[in-house]
């Protein structure tokens, strides 16, 4: 089941997902373009965007901002091909740029860019974290987890494309960082690191030992030697 997210609408239709984790919406295409142009359909109600790539030429279009704004939200919305109907056409197309109010909680402008079914993609998918209550690091050592990478650039088809990689920490053991290489990428995807070799993912520290608390003799260290006596 395709989703449809009517985003010319104020109503948000419910999102689930069928089993490609496609993701439907409407937009309108519009004409006017510029600084003015673009105030005046904020003033209404409407987000100005843009679709590009592809073998179409770029294409300005408008879509509902409360609806864009709560689909927004869901990180599906950010890591999944979605379906975008403009004009009666449907094409498939990737969430590319989002740019924010610096300080109101509004969208001022949306890029999508089309996807090609044989071209590979380079996109940050995120990383879901497991297990680590269960790991030895934590349960036996008592050690704090630092997530040092919480989103992985990949490169794939669009019909590989996950919604995110799954990370399982239930293995993890004090002194041992989980690397790039120790994850299970799923089929069709390799990672794009960019000259770095084999980066950490997740580090394991050991807490730092409680100081002795002051007046107090350190363990095993004999305790001070009491003043001498006063002479007589």
């Amino acid at each position: 089941m395709i989703t449809t997210i009517l985003l010319t609408e104020v109503t948000l239709v419910a999102m689930d997902f069928h089993e490609e984790n496609d993701m439907k919406f409407v937009a309108f295409e519009r004409n006017k373009q510029g600084t003015g142009a673009s105030r005046r359909l904020r003033n209404t109600g409407k987000t100005p965007g843009i679709v590009y790539g592809g073998e179409g030429e770029p294409k300005l279009i408008e879509l509902d901002h409360n609806a864009l704004w709560h689909a927004l939200k869901k990180e599906a919305f950010h890591a999944s091909i979605l379906e975008m109907e403009v004009n009666g056409t449907d094409s498939k197309v990737l969430l590319r740029n989002v740019q924010y109010h610096p300080f109101k909680p509004s969208v001022l402008h949306v890029d999508f860019q089309r996807v090609d079914a044989n071209t590979k993609l380079h996109m940050k998918v995120p990383l879901h974290f497991s297990g680590v209550e269960n790991s030895p690091a934590v349960k036996i050592d008592d050690c704090l987890i630092n997530h040092v990478i919480n989103e992985l650039e990949i490169s794939c088809l669009p019909a590989d494309l996950p919604e995110f990689i799954a990370v399982d920490l239930s293995q993890l053991k004090k002194g041992v960082s989980l690397h790039l290489s120790n994850l299970t990428l799923p089929k069709g995807v390799t990672a794009v690191t960019r000259g770095k070799i084999d980066p950490v993912i997740v580090s394991v520290v050991a807490q730092a030992e409680e100081k002795a608390e002051p007046g107090k003799a350190e363990p095993g260290k004999a305790g001070a030697a009491p003043a001498a006596d006063a002479k007589k």
